[in-house]
């Protein structure tokens, strides 16, 4: 299994011959090494409708063939595009090629805006994702404040080898309550800080979250792949 990180909230995954991109947010995205034309992906999965998470997900998924899994009202929306999705919602749990897909909650807002402005499309409830595939479980948390019960999520689901967390602030946690997320609450085997920098509201030292944790942590720029 291969599992890498390609700024923002971008990681990807290949698995069993499958290649799965989660919150596919490049055209816009100087933090990225990737190009929306030429990214091959199987599966894409959502977190929730805001654009810089929904991105180019139309033209990749069209362009690869490739299945949309979603919150079940951002997955009607993007099926309305003429794109084969899989609707889920928190709580449920499905199995796809590459592994399986769990949605869980996050404390955030989610809404789709057109790209001309003239209006918003309601896509849900925001989540985070938990993946498995292989041996390898990987908490995704989305764009999400923190919350205690990602603790019970960790009981229930984990123990996570990685953990994506937001460290951004002013939209999302910052460090100090992402330090305690990692820490306190999920304790992953890793954690990989994401949201941060894309914007001038979320610029944060991603350094500095690394030196606070008592978790391992790898900080990543775009193309790196995590270390297991």
């Amino acid at each position: 299994m291969k599992l890498s990180y390609h700024g923002h909230s971008i990681i990807a995954l290949e698995n069993n011959g499958s290649k799965v991109l989660v919150d596919p947010f490049i055209n816009g995205n100087e933090l990225t090494d990737l190009d929306a034309d030429k990214v091959e992906a199987d599966y894409i999965v959502l977190t929730h409708g805001h654009n810089d998470h929904v991105g180019d997900t139309v033209d990749i998924a069209k362009r690869n063939n490739a299945t949309v899994i979603a919150p079940v009202e951002l997955a009607d929306y993007i099926g309305s595009k003429d794109i084969e999705v899989a609707a889920m919602n928190i709580g449920g749990r499905n199995e796809f090629e590459f592994g399986s897909v769990k949605f869980v909650h996050a404390f955030h807002s989610s809404s789709y805006t057109f790209d001309d402005g003239s209006g918003l499309v309601y896509t849900g409830m925001p989540t985070g994702i938990i993946l498995e595939a292989g041996d390898k479980k990987i908490y995704h948390a989305g764009d999400t404040g923190i919350f205690g019960d990602m603790k019970l999520l960790s009981e229930l689901n984990g123990p996570f080898d990685v953990f994506f967390v937001p460290i951004g602030d002013n939209f999302t946690m910052g460090i100090d309550d992402a330090v305690y997320a990692t820490d306190n609450l999920v304790k992953p085997g890793t954690a990989v800080p994401v949201h941060y920098n894309t914007f001038p509201p979320i610029r944060q030292d991603p350094q500095e979250f690394k030196d606070k944790l008592s978790t391992d942590c790898q900080v990543l720029t775009a193309g790196d792949e995590v270390r297991f």
